[in-house]
């Protein structure tokens, strides 16, 4: 048993929440033996939603016997006005930042609710957009020669050894148009890239996993099969990883990395010095 009493953590925004709960996540993160229910909140964008929340909130003390954790991105102060009386640790996470930069840069900040707001008209989320577009249509080895010159990185491994969630991650979080290229037994016995790969050198980044933790994987997709067992597994790596050795390509474990390490190791590798979105 922990010695934390569960504890709730809400993620308040006037938007999506997605700031409130990345930065919020980031701080927590700092405190693994906290018991914590967590709950997302967004478009609190009006009195009548806020004094909701706080119902929610105070409810959530009565029943933890604790008082939350409120982390707030709320912009306009009509509504949050509605969230200070709550029994919570209150964190204005815009609040911690803004006004440190107002004094910086001598001007007050626009106070605009939903910084996302209209974004689709921008240029960098149509170019996002693209990017994901790539990343599903480049899937899994699904690329001519001609379309892999468009892509900004070529991600090569054995099955299942996080190729496809790290193309859409580079994609969704900074518009990195990311093909990814599935070694197979034939590539192995060739012991060499297929020619189109080649051509293509400098965009390979290569990504290997432990035999356990790949067999796990496989064999929720295909129990009791060949393809799932431990020591087809460890072949498979093995000679990924002499091939890719032999080949010069840059890889990475990823079987205890976050997607997360795993893009910004790649970005760094290739060198694509793009915004986060």
């Amino acid at each position: 048993m922990s010695d934390h009493p569960s504890r709730t953590v809400f993620f308040i925004s006037d938007g999506t929440g997605i700031t409130a709960e990345t930065l919020g996540h980031s701080l927590l993160a700092q405190f693994p033996k906290s018991g914590l229910r967590q709950v997302r909140i967004p478009f609190v964008d009006d009195l009548d939603k806020a004094l909701d929340v706080a119902r929610q909130i105070r409810e959530a003390r009565a029943n933890d016997g604790v008082r939350p954790i409120v982390f707030s991105t709320l912009v306009n102060p009509h509504p949050e006005s509605g969230l200070r009386d709550s029994d919570a640790l209150f964190v204005d996470l815009f609040e911690q930042f803004i006004v440190p930069l107002e004094a910086e840069l001598g001007q007050r900040s626009t106070h605009t609710v939903g910084r996302f707001h209209g974004i689709a008209e921008s240029q960098d989320y149509k170019a996002r957009i693209e990017a994901i577009n790539f990343a599903m249509a480049h899937d899994d080895g699904v690329s001519s020669d001609g379309e892999l010159a468009d892509a900004d990185v070529i991600l090569v491994g054995v099955s299942r050894s996080g190729k496809t969630p790290t193309s859409l991650y580079l994609a969704m979080q900074f518009g990195v148009k990311a093909a990814n290229y599935p070694l197979i037994p034939e590539d192995f016995e060739r012991n060499k890239l297929p020619g189109e790969l080649h051509r293509h050198r400098s965009k390979l980044f290569g990504l290997t996993i432990s035999p356990e933790r790949l067999a796990q994987i496989r064999q929720e997709r295909r129990p009791n099969s060949r393809y799932a067992a431990i020591d087809n597994c460890r072949f498979e790596i093995e000679a990924a990883q002499r091939l890719m050795r032999r080949e010069n390509i840059q890889w990475l474990d990823s079987t205890t990395k976050s997607i997360e390490e795993i893009s910004a190791t790649i970005l760094q590798a290739v060198r694509l010095n793009k915004p986060a979105y």
